[in-house]
């Protein structure tokens, strides 16, 4: 490493040094059961009417800076109150990292473990102090330490997913509440994989004025084109929105968002099917002796190998062709842990049939 490299480098600062990439690994070939995707494409029509209004797109154009046709689908398709503020995002990733760039230099996160990483991820990435709070052993919250937690540090912002990524469940919504109301700071419920729960926070953000929601759009078959988008009191939404970047939703998502949304029934329906295949998969993983199995909310289920072989049956679902996540070591996740998106219906018998005849091998 050259003189001039060494003296550039000085001028990171040290956490990000020592910190890792986010690994996406390679699925090039394989049956792609690890990102929690909707497995389902368009049908041919909708494909057909919706590149018919992408040949018409001119992409020596700015987009529109506030996709205001776009905000206006998602209200009525989503009810969002028109008192309340919308802020995109691109995905639901760069929602968290603007959050986390509003709030003071002197600021700490805090958030249940495990969960959703980046919240960690980005508020090291931002120098913030963030503290991880163990769930209990059936995945629910810790309350009386988060509680105790928030009245000794009382932490600028609380992340919670609804439900929760890796674990798949709904946290329970009085300890939540419990939560909301000893917080002095912004609570943050994300809820990027409501389209499989059966609750929502959607309808409590105008009782609880520091509150705030974000959501994907890519669980519900959008993952292509990196939609997100938050949900607060106008007045906490004008404040994120002036370090939302300008055109940070580019033409082409803006458009096939908006054709997205006018076709909201679709997706419905693919989510419903997504249900139907999760509760078939449970009942088929928990027919198996050498699993243990859990309840899931999400479009996604975990579950561990109780003899201890996670990473050799990863290793040979992969070998065979299909792809999930292997947890790894994660505090606050029994050891052995694997966990695998709910794909269609031949997906998932092709991965059940699999991982059978490898856990008779083994």
């Amino acid at each position: 490493m050259s003189d001039k490299l060494r003296q550039v480098q000085r001028l990171i600062r040290p956490e990000i040094l020592d910190m890792k990439a986010y690994h996406v690994p390679d699925s090039v070939g394989l049956m792609k059961l690890d990102a929690m995707e909707n497995p389902y494409t368009w049908p041919a029509e909708m494909k057909k009417d919706w590149l018919k209004l992408m040949a018409d797109l001119e992409p020596n154009r700015y987009p529109d800076p506030g996709a205001k046709e776009l905000i206006k689908e998602m209200r009525s398709c989503f009810g969002i109150d028109p008192s309340l503020g919308v802020v995109l995002g691109n995905g639901s990733d760069e929602l968290i990292q603007l959050l986390l760039m509003a709030l003071q230099s002197s600021s700490s996160v805090m958030a249940p473990t495990p969960s959703f990483v980046m919240y960690q991820h980005i508020a090291k990435t931002l120098g913030l102090d963030f503290y991880g709070v163990p769930l209990q052993v059936d995945f629910s919250l810790d309350t009386k330490a988060m509680l105790a937690l928030v009245e000794k540090q009382q932490p600028s912002i609380v992340f919670l997913a609804y439900p929760n990524n890796p674990t798949a469940n709904l946290f329970n919504r009085g300890d939540i509440i419990k939560i909301i109301n000893a917080s002095d700071g912004l609570v943050v419920i994300d809820e990027a994989y409501q389209p499989f729960a059966d609750d929502s926070f959607l309808d409590d953000v105008m009782k609880y004025p520091n509150v705030v929601l974000i959501r994907t759009v890519s669980k519900l078959g959008l993952a292509g084109i990196r939609l997100g988008y938050l949900v607060a009191h106008k007045a906490l939404a004008e404040q994120f929105e002036k370090i939302r970047l300008p055109y940070n939703i580019n033409s082409f998502t803006q458009l096939t968002a908006h054709f997205a949304f006018s076709h909201y029934k679709i997706l419905q329906q693919q989510a419903e099917l997504i249900c139907q295949q999760r509760q078939w998969l449970l009942a088929e993983l928990s027919k198996v002796t050498l699993l243990e199995v859990f309840p899931s909310q999400a479009n996604f289920i975990l579950f561990r190998v109780i003899d201890g072989q996670a990473i050799e049956i990863f290793e040979a679902l992969k070998s065979s062709g299909i792809l999930i996540k292997n947890m790894g070591v994660v505090a606050g996740l029994p050891s052995e842990c694997l966990r695998v998106t709910v794909g269609s219906e031949e997906q998932n018998k092709i991965f059940v049939r699999t991982l059978s005849e490898i856990l008779v091998v083994s």
